[in-house]
């Protein structure tokens, strides 16, 4: 009985230290990916040459786009740097977190997704051009309310915040960021750049002004030309340090667990671009790339919003998504680019800059509804005529609106950029009008379509408890 008692203790006890053995040399849980967010400022979509524009040179973000997948209708919030980036950063629309005052500070009661990744044991940080969500300090009397109210809080949302600095600096605050970063943990990075922002100064990267391809609603003039060879310029300049990032993550062996994630902030300021609900004003490039989670040389048509960001990073790191965020992951396309998306895109024009309402460039108040098919403006203050942001200076703008003054501007440019007043509702067949110039509101032709945007704008509003007066009037 004593030989039978200790043989089994034997056993339990072989057992025992076996199974502790298999546990030991079972391989630990993979490190969630890593997360880098590459955000551009001011760029529109196509003016990338992996999205078919040819006078560009862009190898590096071509690169990031063979290697993933690129979204070919991915658009912000807003067509203005603190509306789009409080929803990119939010995962809500730019309505829902109270941000279209251009300088207001994202509310501490709303959260933003970097300080969900760090409670998820992510190490993060934002660095590079100012991410515009703490308020502005040109005025005095706006910092004194700032800092007498405590409103700058992403000091207290991130591990490292560093958001000032030109083109080498950027780089070095990334380089400090990951040398300080804990290896056993993930980091997320945000790295902002001024490029393709004006003003314009890569005098060294522009193409060739007469080769270039310009949109088919711009007027071909040496100015225009000249201008946008200084944009394209920047693109080309901003490509050179999105390769520096790129190439410092393989040299340090992070590139196989690193979600790379390249984003515009908004349009460029462009002729009906920046400031303005149509195409170039909202439409941006997206591209992201994870060799383990994502087939590459993808390409989706899914339409795509700035919220879709926040939920995305979130899956990719498994961390829960908060039910008031509002996006969806776009992590079903990582596998097949035919998922995901939304059937409806819906953005806001609100105020810009700090200056008054003098101009629609200052103050303007609008909101925008489409799918893949149409595409509804609803210009509230429609009495104001158009006014660019950020290039009414400059000398194309200027010599345009002489040749406006003496009649010499072709009819169809007159009326997109100099019309006394605009449209209350701009209605655009996307298909066969991309450039938005056809203006078909009111026509019988659309009017069932037309109706029904209005309705689906109408309760997006009324959940938003959107201030602006509802397109729908009551009946008489």
């Amino acid at each position: 009985m004593l030989k039978q008692l200790l043989f089994a203790t034997a056993l339990l006890h072989a057992a025992t230290w076996q199974a502790h053995a298999q546990k030991k040399k079972a391989p630990a849980a993979p490190q969630p990916p890593n997360i880098v967010l590459i955000v551009s400022d001011d760029h529109s979509a196509p003016f990338l040459s992996s999205y078919g524009y040819p006078q560009i040179k862009t190898p590096n973000i071509d690169r990031l786009a063979q290697e993933g997948i690129r979204f070919t209708r991915a658009y912000t919030t807003a067509p203005q740097c603190v509306l789009s980036r409080a929803a990119i950063m939010t995962g809500r629309n730019t309505l829902d977190v109270q941000m279209t005052r251009f300088s207001a500070p994202l509310d501490a009661s709303v959260t933003a997704y970097p300080e969900l990744l760090r409670k998820g044991g992510y190490h993060t940080g934002i660095l590079g051009r100012n991410f515009h969500l703490d308020g502005n300090r040109r005025v005095p009397e706006t910092v004194a309310v700032l800092e007498k109210y405590g409103l700058e809080t992403f000091k207290n949302r991130v591990d490292y915040l560093n958001a000032t600095g030109n083109r080498d600096s950027i780089f070095q605050q990334y380089t400090e960021f990951l040398d300080k970063a804990p290896k056993n943990k993930p980091f997320f990075v945000q790295v902002g750049y001024s490029d393709p922002h004006r003003i314009f100064n890569a005098k060294n990267f522009e193409p060739d002004p007469q080769s270039l391809t310009l949109p088919g609603h711009w007027p071909d003039t040496k100015g225009v030309r000249a201008d946008f060879a200084a944009y394209l310029g920047e693109i080309q300049r901003l490509d050179s340090d999105v390769g520096r990032v790129l190439d410092d993550l393989k040299k340090r062996g992070l590139e196989e667990n690193t979600l790379v994630v390249f984003i515009g902030d908004n349009g460029g300021a462009l002729l009906r671009g920046k400031g303005t609900l149509y195409d170039l004003g909202i439409h941006v490039p997206l591209i992201i790339r994870h060799p383990r989670l994502i087939k590459a040389g993808q390409v989706s048509d899914a339409l795509v919003s700035g919220i879709d960001i926040a939920p995305t990073f979130l899956a990719v790191a498994g961390v829960p998504v908060p039910k008031e965020i509002t996006g969806k992951s776009l992590t079903p396309t990582f596998t097949d680019s035919q998922q995901g998306g939304h059937e409806y895109i819906f953005a806001v024009r609100g105020a810009h800059g700090q200056g008054l309402p003098t101009n629609s460039s200052n103050f303007d108040l609008g909101r925008t509804i489409f799918n893949k098919k149409y595409k509804l403006i609803y210009n509230a203050i429609w009495q104001i005529p158009y006014h660019p942001v950020d290039f009414a200076g400059q000398p194309f703008w200027l010599d345009l609106k002489q040749q406006h003054a003496e009649g010499k501007l072709e009819e169809k440019y007159d009326k997109l950029l100099f019309a006394d007043r605009r449209k209350m509702f701009e209605i655009y067949d996307l298909q066969a009008d991309p450039d938005e110039t056809n203006n078909l509101s009111g026509q019988p032709e659309v009017a069932t379509i037309e109706h029904d945007l209005k309705t689906r704008l109408q309760e997006w509003m009324i959940l938003n408890r959107d201030y602006l007066p509802l397109p729908i009037a009551p009946e008489n």
